[in-house]
């Protein structure tokens, strides 16, 4: 974990070495300025020297000006190298959640990754700032302090390292109890944001049904968990101002008391007993800052865990070592193909698929909920890798092509259609960056989106709000085929992309594509017949298997469940679980 996230560091190495240099030089001039002190009071005031006060008075300005200086310096550089540090972290977060598979996408809920990104960010970068800066100032004041405190009265000097030790040990034992609790309250924190997350995006949906209290409630236990958690945390750390209050005035007092009874006896000067009170104070806040930076660390340490299980994680899927670079025809091979999510799972999504599917064919795939129909398609462009067998697309194995490759070669139009925050035009160049604007209204009318772009007041530079909120869901998956279409593909798979346009501008979608990109070879899953009847094949899934293959008239004659779907959709019905 550590070693991940050392290597965040990268081009802030720099600053995070002058960080603890600059606040070293900063407890070096402190730590003088105490001992300059006993001199001015034993031999400036005690022998009434004007003289010896004013040159070690200025040599003290001077000392308090560097420290300033010095410490000034160590927070600009601990600023910017905890900052940076953040800022790579996140991006090396997300940079490698782009590489995810499905199959790693499915291991942590959205909610989770953006807890990642933010919450666990900021600890670490908080914990990381005060490990440069605190935990390099106060041990070092601390060990410095200790060595002037010795070097002036080993003795009395005793009283502070029996205070270190009594202190050191209630520190571990709090926070040692406290790490438990904070290991526990940014899983809660995933569920917190979920709820959120739910509530926002689906928020039309709460309304429309009237469970505003319902969510309210629901937010209220996430937030109540994360709260009880923080209690149970805050209550062993409320230990800490305590004891380290009880052991100040224990060591103030002790100092007290055995410095004056010294000085009574003149085995000490005054100047030496303040210099010693000064030092105490440098002792304790050192300890104190300690005390500080270990809850931080303490609070990081879980976040820590939980951004380098990201970092680490491996994508399931990767490119081979060699791979192909070109995707020959749009053909799809599925030999003796076997398919589950899980590696250690009983039982297969996909059994047995044997498919062999020509380029420039358009496949028709029918199925019930559950059938296995997107996992299918999935495995074409490998989103998901088979279990056993092979899928080949023009002729070669998918396993072996650039990734890049055969996915710039293969259109999805996935069942939820996204569209993003920005312009018409922006949103479907997702389809090809460098297309020009007469080619998205070429691959628009090709999707029957021209209809009801050309009714917006803008057009094509009308602006789509976040998730395609502002238009309807026909609208949005024909703007979305539109998009796939722009890549010019050898191989075009709409998921039930058409289920919310009417049957009309279905057929009219459909033979737009019979006629214009007759060598692109298409799969169209769909619930209805109509969608499929003119495919030159129909593939039925039924619980992972293929039930049949054939044209409309095939199955209508030799699949039972192809029958059945027929006559219960001319009969009115259009249900295919019924």
């Amino acid at each position: 974990m550590l070693k991940t996230l050392a290597a965040q560091v990268k081009e802030f190495k720099k600053d995070s070495m002058l960080t603890p240099v600059f606040m070293i030089m900063e407890v070096i001039m402190e730590m003088i300025i105490p001992f300059l002190m006993a001199s001015i009071i034993d031999d400036g005031v005690g022998k009434g020297d004007i003289h010896h006060i004013c040159i070690v008075g200025i040599i003290m300005i001077a000392m308090a000006v560097l420290g300033l200086i010095f410490g000034v310096l160590g927070g600009v550089y601990g600023a910017k190298a905890s900052t940076g540090f953040a800022r790579n972290l996140r991006k090396a977060m997300y940079e490698n959640i782009q590489t995810f598979s499905f199959s790693n996408i499915d291991k942590y809920s959205t909610a989770g990754l953006v807890t990642r990104l933010t919450t666990d960010v900021t600890n670490v970068q908080n914990a990381y700032q005060m490990i440069l800066r605190m935990c390099v100032r106060a041990p070092f004041s601390l060990i410095c302090a200790m060595i002037m405190a010795f070097i002036i009265n080993a003795r009395l000097a005793s009283i502070y390292l029996v205070a270190v030790l009594f202190l050191g040990t209630c520190l571990f034992i709090i926070i040692f109890f406290a790490t438990r609790y904070f290991n526990q309250v940014f899983e809660k924190y995933d569920d917190l944001n979920a709820s959120v997350q739910e509530n926002v995006s689906a928020i039309r949906v709460v309304k429309a049904y009237v469970r505003e209290d319902h969510e309210k409630q629901k937010f209220k236990r996430a937030s109540e968990n994360v709260y009880k958690m923080f209690v149970k945390a805050e209550k062993l750390l409320a230990w800490n101002a305590p004891l380290m209050q009880f052991t100040v005035y224990a060591c103030i007092l002790g100092i007290s008391w055995l410095g004056a009874k010294m000085i009574v006896g003149s085995t000490l000067t005054t100047g030496e007993l303040m210099s010693l009170l000064t030092y105490c104070m440098n002792l304790l806040m050192s300890l104190m800052m300690l005390s500080m930076v270990f809850v931080m660390i303490t609070m990081s340490m879980a976040s820590a865990r939980r951004i380098a299980e990201v970092i680490n994680e491996e994508a399931d899927i990767k490119n081979p070592k060699n791979p192909v670079m070109e995707v020959k025809d749009g053909s799809v091979i599925f030999d003796h193909v076997n398919f589950s999510y899980k590696k250690d799972a009983k039982s297969y999504v996909l059994k047995d698929i044997n498919l062999s599917i020509q380029s420039g064919e358009t496949i028709g795939i029918l199925g019930g909920t559950g059938s296995a129909k997107s996992s299918l398609v999935n495995l074409i462009t490998r989103l998901y890798d088979v279990s056993t067998g092979s899928v080949k697309v023009g002729g070669v194995d998918v396993r072996d092509y650039d990734l890049e490759t055969l996915r710039n070669e293969v259109s999805v139009v996935l069942q939820n259609n996204v569209l993003f925050s920005g312009s018409i035009l922006e949103n479907l160049r997702w389809g090809n960056k460098n297309a020009s604007e007469e080619e998205c209204k070429r691959a628009c009318e090709l999707a029957c989106a021209d209809e009801f772009i050309e009714k917006m007041p803008e057009k094509y530079e009308t602006h789509i709000e976040q998730g395609g909120n502002n238009v309807s869901g026909g609208q949005k998956q024909r703007l979305c085929i539109a998009r796939a279409l722009l890549k010019k593909p050898k191989i075009l798979i709409l998921d039930d992309s058409t289920s919310a346009v009417d049957t009309a501008t279905d057929a009219k979608i459909r033979e737009a594509f019979a006629k214009e990109i007759p060598n692109t070879t298409k799969f169209i899953i769909a619930q209805r017949v109509s969608s499929l009847m003119n495919s030159d094949r129909i593939i039925v899934m039924d619980d992972g298997c293929i039930s049949g293959v054939g044209t409309h008239e095939e199955l209508l004659e030799n699949n039972t469940i192809y029958r059945d779907v027929y006559e219960s959709q001319t009969a009115g019905s259009g249900d295919f679980d019924e």
